[in-house]
């Protein structure tokens, strides 16, 4: 019984500390430990960036697609930009490269 007692009181406190000071350092330095988290923290800020690319594009296309039901001449616009139409009066000049 006193065995047991000193055991509680004293050795197994100690040997949780020792493994502790070798245990916790040993996984910070692994990789799985603090390169792993410089790692992540630098895929955030990437998609971060890219969140907030996206969100500017999402704006700018929104704000095309109002311009685009509101205004005919933007839909005009749009029309010979990305489809390559043209008015029955007009005349297409093709020239080779």
């Amino acid at each position: 019984m006193l065995h047991r007692r000193l055991f509680f009181e004293r050795v197994l406190p100690i040997a949780i500390l020792a493994l502790a000071a070798v245990a916790v350092p040993w996984l910070m330095l692994s990789p799985e430990g603090l390169p792993r988290l410089d790692r992540l923290r630098a895929e955030r800020a990437e998609v971060d960036d890219e969140v907030s690319r996206l969100s500017q594009e999402i704006h700018e296309l929104r704000a095309e697609a109002k311009r685009v039901k509101q205004d005919p001449t933007a839909v005009e616009q749009v029309a010979r930009d990305e489809l390559g139409l043209v008015r029955q009066t007009e005349v297409v000049y093709q020239f080779a490269k």
